[in-house]
């Protein structure tokens, strides 16, 4: 089963339709109340880790079902840079991006990551001024990350170009 699509935003439009629709589809699967609410945190720390790495956010957010075994899938565009591009990649299972299918989707991923390094070779801080190298790690709030990790069986991201494709599987 396939839920409908919800249209999100960084301002939290959609967020509590994709939440109610998380809920309603946990109940139709009967789901037990712990496992409702894992489903819905992982809706909502996806959403917010997605948030807090794009800034800017607009995507699209739908649930796939078997049984009890759920796909929880966000679609998304932004301004791709180094720093995003790890933070998206270093949060799934594998640390491998998934859209890089074949030989010629490894080619392709392998030239957008260089040409992301070329074009991020000199970082600024809020002021303006030039940093020596790129911003810690630790700047990102990692949160919504450990939790998704802690709860999911398995985290999957693609990176093509500005385009990210989130999936957060979890079987009951």
């Amino acid at each position: 089963m396939r839920s409908d699509s919800i249209a999100i935003d960084n301002k939290g439009n959609g967020l509590e339709t994709a939440l109610s629709q998380t809920g309603a589809l946990a109940k139709l699967c009967e789901l037990n109340p712990k496992e409702t609410l894992q489903l819905q945190m992982l809706t909502e720390e996806m959403m917010g880790m997605v948030r807090s790495i794009t800034g800017e956010m607009n995507g699209m957010f739908w649930i796939e079902n078997k049984d009890k075994a759920f796909t929880l899938h966000l679609s998304t565009k932004t301004v791709m840079d180094a720093i995003k591009r790890y933070q998206f990649l270093s949060t799934s299972t594998t640390n491998r991006n998934e859209a890089a299918k074949g030989f010629i989707g490894f080619l392709r991923d392998k030239f957008e990551a260089a040409m992301l390094a070329e074009d991020n070779s000199v970082y600024y801080d809020s002021n303006g001024m030039i940093l020596d190298e790129a911003p810690e790690e630790n700047e990102w709030d990692r949160y919504e990350r450990s939790i998704l990790r802690k709860l999911a069986d398995e985290i999957r991201i693609g990176v093509r170009g500005g385009n990210v494709e989130m999936e957060v599987v979890k079987k009951f």
